[in-house]
């Protein structure tokens, strides 16, 4: 079904603000395919949006992530919290599709009203998320959600970009994940407002979070470093103190000095993100359409202009 009219607009932007599950997949796709008609819907339902709490959770591929991600939700259903879950996975070679690895640890909440996962694809974009995350972490925040997880895909030490659309970061890692620890150590702390060493119950584990602790205890700041917590996601342990923190740590999102996930930043990232891909399309269609558009990009092939001067002139007439 094609929704084109200001009437269908309209009834697709209520249901998802009513928390139907299916009309906020439909409009979830559309924001991930870049479909203009997600636009209007998203529009009608911005008014809705900016009260659910968001966290994100990154880390090295292996460091239990998605299984947290499963204990947080646990945690936060039982005190009568709705959530959801937004985990972007690597793409597929052939398709551009999300593989979804370790996504079926989080089935558990398949059937809960009061849940719901939506899986990205990251497309082979850097920085651990898709270019739509934040698009529909909106939807989520506008269907009702109190929390809103956001899981990166694991690619490691690159994986900054959370920090821009996101509360509270919780930056996992594990033992046995010692060489990568020390590679990532520096950007760790940067980008961590608590540190979870995960599988606490295996050997090791103590090292790994007193070697953080002694990093942070080193590390010049002006502000204070991130708590290092011990949890087992697998066993249950320590997800208590976890909830409390990220609780903490969301109540002070505003006020918190230094912080580079402000609402502000949030939506100069989100305004970035949404003008270079609409730039983007634009000038895919203008080189498509346009002879001149065209005849710049056959001088750039046969080397009578540069990339940067192809660039330029392009975008001056992008901009007419």
């Amino acid at each position: 079904m094609r929704y084109t009219t200001a009437v269908e607009t309209n009834t697709l932007a209520e249901r998802v603000a009513a928390g139907d599950f299916r009309s906020a997949a439909r409009l979830m796709r559309w924001l991930d395919d870049g479909d203009p008609r997600a636009m209007p819907v998203y529009s009608r339902l911005f008014a809705h949006m900016g009260k659910a709490r968001r966290t994100g959770i990154t880390g090295s591929a292996g460091v239990g992530k998605s299984t947290l991600v499963d204990a947080l939700v646990a945690g936060w259903r039982a005190s009568g919290q709705r959530v959801g879950v937004v985990a972007v996975d690597p793409s597929s070679p052939f398709t551009g599709g999300a593989l979804l690895g370790d996504r079926v640890r989080l089935e558990r909440h398949a059937e809960d009203p009061g849940v719901f996962i939506r899986s990205l694809a990251s497309r082979g974009r850097l920085g651990g998320l898709s270019a739509s995350t934040a698009l529909v972490a909106d939807v989520l925040d506008a269907m009702g959600f109190d929390q809103v997880i956001i899981e990166t895909v694991g690619v490691g030490q690159g994986e900054v970009e959370i920090l821009r659309h996101v509360d509270a970061t919780v930056v996992v890692v594990a033992p046995g994940h010692g060489d990568e620890v020390q590679a990532q150590k520096a950007g760790l702390l940067e980008i961590a407002d608590v540190l979870v060493v995960n599988k606490a119950d295996l050997h090791g584990a103590e090292d790994t979070a007193a070697d953080l602790e002694a990093a942070i205890a080193l590390s010049e700041r002006e502000v204070p470093g991130p708590r290092v917590l011990r949890v087992s996601a697998r066993e249950d342990q320590g997800i208590g103190e976890l909830l409390a923190e990220i609780q903490r740590l969301h109540g002070e999102a505003r006020t918190r000095p230094g912080r580079p996930g402000d609402r502000r930043a949030r939506a100069e990232a989100l305004l970035a993100d949404l003008v270079a891909r609409e730039a983007g399309n634009r000038l895919r269609r203008m080189m498509e359409q346009d002879g001149e558009a065209r005849a710049i990009v056959d001088a750039l092939v046969e080397h009578r202009i540069d990339p940067f001067a192809a660039t330029s002139t392009l975008l001056e007439r992008l901009l007419k």
